[in-house]
């Protein structure tokens, strides 16, 4: 198993690169040694750290309010 990736190195490739693309895909395999899927697993427990938020706060409520409007997106729509 590879050692943990630390929250800065992931804030600072996230806010270098915050749009997802095939070329992203590549940077992450190349710069992480892991597949995006686990990257963006790993990004989203960094930016519910207080470390993330002392490091970066405007990328960390940004990389928040995406995560929460995807999520949101997700759930069913209720009647009411």
């Amino acid at each position: 198993m590879s050692a943990p990736i630390p929250v800065d190195e992931l804030l600072a490739f996230e806010g270098a690169h915050p749009r997802h693309s095939g070329w992203k895909e590549e940077a992450i395999r190349a710069r992480f040694e892991v597949p995006p899927a686990r990257y963006y697993q790993l990004l989203d427990r960094a930016i519910d750290t207080r470390e993330a938020l002392e490091l970066n706060p405007m990328l960390t409520h940004r990389l928040r309010r995406v995560r929460e409007v995807r999520r949101a997106a997700r759930e069913p729509r209720r009647a009411g």
